[in-house]
């Protein structure tokens, strides 16, 4: 828990550079400095007081200790250039390890203000090396400055986004723990604190020993293509009591020399967009793309040990992006590692971007023993969609957090008898719309292996006394025809297609009849058409089959069709365009009263 005075004095080391440097990141990186040289100067003292010597601030490099920058004797310009000096040359010193060689490589003074370095310089004096975790949480404060990278398509992932996928993973002490495209090291700071707590008894002691201590610190590793992300990482993770970091500069997607490596768990945001003329990716990838989002994946499935699990936020893209890249990869998941799908809210990532979200979790031991996928639909994280992100009661995380852990640990067979208990929250989501169990089968009979929720609602039990049936097997579909206004402009009938009126002609092909549109699809995708009109194409009508002929009465199906357009809405596919899939469209199943359970006189299905 970050301490009141903690946060007062990063924010008056903030308030106090934002004259001189202006941009975030340099914020950050300018008290990163100051900090871990203060920390440095700070272990020095603890040793001389212990009764040792100095080691990093010894020798030729001792006119550069701390201290000697605060002597009030040492003008306003000698101060500046000494320090400005000690960041240049603090690399070279051969005392230090190569932790503090990196986060001093390139070091400088953006500014040459003596008055702002004198006033900066005092308020990082006040910090102490004296708790790791409480400097590693206000190290973490300091780095939800950033904000966006969005020239990479980075995102800040929001804390409780990250705990939650951590919580859901549930890592442990002996596993290896990567995250591909690291930042600041948000999710590794996360797992290592989620494994502290679970080995740590009620009296508050820690019962790792050292040597699982050692193992767990070198089993967090991350990579991250930006020299800057990574010495933020290695901050992070120094702050937060790590003294050998396991963070390497290194291009998770060109570059071939860690390819080997397997990780029992993997957490990551990846880059969302790639940059212009797409990434060029190295021949080992089993899926052929140039977009960043598709090969971060693959790169992440590919690369989980035999028994392995991922968390991974992704773009909505990923869920079902009709390229042939998106859907073979998409059938990658679903064949071999795909265990849930978590559709986030789309503000999430507010106030840098709305885009729409989901984590996939991966789970190749549960991805073979089970036959189906859950899905799982987040309405409220705890926040407001706005672009301050205002803490609201609402938060179904808790809910959908246990629910996941029932789905990995109860058998699908005895989920769909009803066996489970009556504390379950799965059952109940299940009931509500916010969680959905979809056979692998159904989800390849497209093709395409859209991840929708929308697209397999039809997919939940429905409760009915009457038998269910399915739309392909009742109806007849019959489609419009197309015309044009050039040719058959005329003033009696309306024509309609996929929307509303689209111009009138003199002919008229349907009358008094329901519409679904087939292209350019929206919400409304069921409607009543009064009077004679003419159909295009875009939309088409039904009559019942020859087998349901005498049992099935139209107005019954037609005002069913109505109470479930979000149902065939879910059955849209493309992105630019939602156009209907037909085939998913015919698997969707309403339940089939006898015809004369139905009274045209309540206008509605008796069900």
């Amino acid at each position: 828990m970050l301490d009141i005075d903690t946060k007062r004095r990063i924010d008056a080391a903030r308030d106090l550079l934002v004259g001189k440097v202006p941009d975030p990141k340099s914020q950050v990186e300018q008290i990163t400095i100051a900090l871990i040289y203060k920390f440095m100067d700070d272990i020095d003292s603890q040793a001389e007081q212990l009764g040792g010597q100095r080691k990093f601030f010894a020798g030729s490099f001792a006119r550069f200790a701390w201290r000697r920058l605060l002597q009030p004797r040492l003008g306003g310009q000698d101060t500046l250039r000494l320090y400005a000096e000690a960041l240049s040359k603090i690399p070279q010193n051969p005392n230090i390890p190569p932790l503090f060689h990196t986060l001093f490589q390139n070091a400088f003074l953006p500014h040459n203000s003596p008055e702002t370095l004198r006033a900066f310089l005092k308020i990082i004096d006040e910090f102490q090396y004296d708790h790791s975790e409480r400097l590693g949480d206000a190290f973490e404060y300091l780095l939800a400055i950033l904000g966006a990278q969005g020239d990479a398509g980075q995102f800040r992932t929001p804390r409780h986004i990250i705990d939650f996928i951590v919580a859901l993973l549930h890592p442990q002490k002996h596993e290896t723990i990567l995250d591909p495209a690291c930042g600041t090291a948000g999710f590794l700071i996360a797992a290592y604190k989620h494994i502290q707590q679970a080995n740590t008894n009620q009296q508050g002691r820690n019962l790792l020993t050292p040597e699982e201590k050692e193992r767990l610190a070198n089993n967090l590793q991350g990579y991250d293509i930006s020299p800057d992300m990574v010495r933020l990482s290695l901050a992070n993770l120094y702050l937060h009591g790590f003294v050998a970091p396991q963070i390497y500069e290194y291009d998770t997607l060109t570059s071939e020399q860690r390819w080997p490596q397997r990780a029992d768990v993997i957490l990551a945001n990846p880059p969302f967009m790639s940059p212009k003329g797409g990434i060029r990716p190295h021949s080992r990838f089993s899926i052929r793309s140039k977009r960043s989002e598709v090969l971060f994946v693959d790169y992440i499935a590919e690369h989980l040990t035999v028994s392995g699990r991922a968390g991974i936020i992704v773009p909505e893209g990923i869920i079902f992006q009709s390229q042939t890249a998106y859907q073979q990869l998409r059938k990658l998941l679903v064949e071999k590692h795909l265990a849930a799908v978590i559709s986030l809210p789309a503000g999430v990532f507010q106030p840098y971007s709305g885009v729409k979200t989901s984590i996939l979790i991966l789970d190749n031991a549960l991805a073979r023993r089970r036959e189906s996928i859950a899905f799982f639909k987040v309405e409220n994280d705890g926040y407001d969609l706005g672009a301050q992100r205002r803490p609201i009661e609402q938060n179904a995380l808790p809910q959908i957090a246990q629910a996941v852990k029932e789905w990995q640990a109860v058998n699908i067979e005895e989920q769909e008898k009803e066996t489970t208990s009556p504390s379950s929250i799965l059952p109940k989501l299940l009931g509500q719309g916010m969680a959905l169990i979809v056979k692998k089968s159904i989800i390849a009979a497209s093709k395409d292996y859209n991840l929708s929720q929308e697209r397999y609602k039809q997919t939940t039990r429905i409760q009915s006394k009457y038998p269910i049936v399915r739309l392909g097997d009742m109806l007849k579909l019959e489609f419009g025809t197309r015309i044009t206004k050039r040719k058959d402009e005329g003033t009696l009938y309306p024509v309609y297609g996929g929307g509303g009126e689209s111009f009138r002609t003199d002919k008229f092909t349907r009358q008094n009849d329901v519409v679904i549109s087939r292209f350019a699809m929206s919400a409304e995708c069921v409607r009543v058409v009064k009077g004679k009109f003419y159909l295009l194409d875009s939309g088409f009508t039904f009559s019942i089959t020859e087998e349901f002929a005498g049992r099935a009465i139209k107005p019954f199906v037609s005002q069913a069709l109505l109470n479930i357009q979000d149902q065939i809405y879910g059955c849209a596919r493309g992105h630019a365009q939602q156009n209907l899939d037909i085939k998913v469209f015919k698997q969707i199943r309403i339940p089939f009263p006898p015809a004369q359970s139905y009274s045209p006189k309540a206008g509605r299905p008796l069900f």
